[in-house]
């Protein structure tokens, strides 16, 4: 049996909060297991999202030397602050600029080719909106490890022509390689959740198409949007509309077109006529 874990900051006894979507993390094998997927080296430029009783924390922080913490709970934020090693940031991380901590990231000496490795049990109600909004600064981020409700990570990682696969798929895939490396059982967490959770790794690509983000998450919502007709009751009228000559075949489902395919339709919507 492993030992328990230290309590530096004294988050023992803690009970989680409904509204923040609060399940702490508590099997050390589990915790080492995703530790060890994410291998954090010392001097990495790391960020935690939600930290909570810190179970990820200090093995992290044991590795790295130092940590960046984003937390909204207040109470927690508080007592994380008596961490000696931790940097805590306490907001809504849909509201933090993760381009300015990968600026400071770069900032120090010999530091300039870092770049943000982002990690984080994120909580099921919000975790989409955060992926999203991650999306912006994803050429100044090395990778990301998340833990997320199961189902959400098949979403993620979906093949095409697969009930997973839709408009989380496609916005992800286009901007990052992914893989799901570990299952995470209900209890492993205090209080346990009702769904399987998973981690899965996610990695920018190097070279992504360019494109407009905005105009590529425009039309796969409408394609979408109606996912059990063909996509000419939908994107077709939807390109009309838009007066796109090019050639796409609308006499397909949404979820049978590759994300190949959308990226090049949103490639040439965007290119100047």
């Amino acid at each position: 049996m492993n030992p328990p874990r230290p309590d530096p900051i004294g988050v023992h006894g803690h009970r989680a909060r409904k509204r923040f979507g609060q399940h702490f993390l508590s099997d050390p094998a589990i915790i080492d297991a995703i530790v060890r997927a994410i291998d954090p080296e010392a001097g990495d430029c790391m960020v935690e999202i939600g930290p909570g009783l810190a179970a990820l924390t200090q093995p992290l922080v044991e590795r790295l030397g130092r940590l960046t913490v984003i937390e909204l709970d207040r109470d927690l934020a508080a007592r994380l602050r008596h961490h000696p090693h931790l940097e805590v940031v306490e907001a809504d991380v849909l509201t933090v600029d993760f381009g300015a901590l990968a600026a400071r990231c770069a900032a120090g000496p010999g530091a300039a080719a870092r770049r943000l490795r982002v990690v984080g049990n994120l909580p099921y109600n919000i975790s989409t909106p955060i992926l999203f909004h991650l999306l912006r600064w994803a050429d100044r981020v090395q990778d990301q490890h998340f833990m997320l409700q199961k189902e959400v990570v098949d979403r993620m990682v979906a093949a095409p022509a697969s009930a997973a696969y839709g408009r989380l798929s496609v916005m992800l895939q286009w901007r990052y390689a992914m893989e799901e490396v570990l299952f995470v059982p209900p209890e492993a967490f205090d209080p346990p959740p009702r769904v399987d959770s998973a981690v899965v790794r996610m990695e920018p690509r190097p070279q992504p198409a360019a494109l407009d983000p905005t105009l590529l998450e425009e039309l796969v919502q409408v394609a979408f949007s109606q996912r059990r007709k063909l996509l000419r009751h939908t994107l077709g009228r939807w390109l009309e509309e838009r007066g796109f000559g090019g050639a796409f075949d609308v006499q397909r489902r949404a979820e049978e077109v590759p994300v190949a395919e959308y990226v090049a339709l949103a490639q040439a919507l965007g290119a100047p006529r």
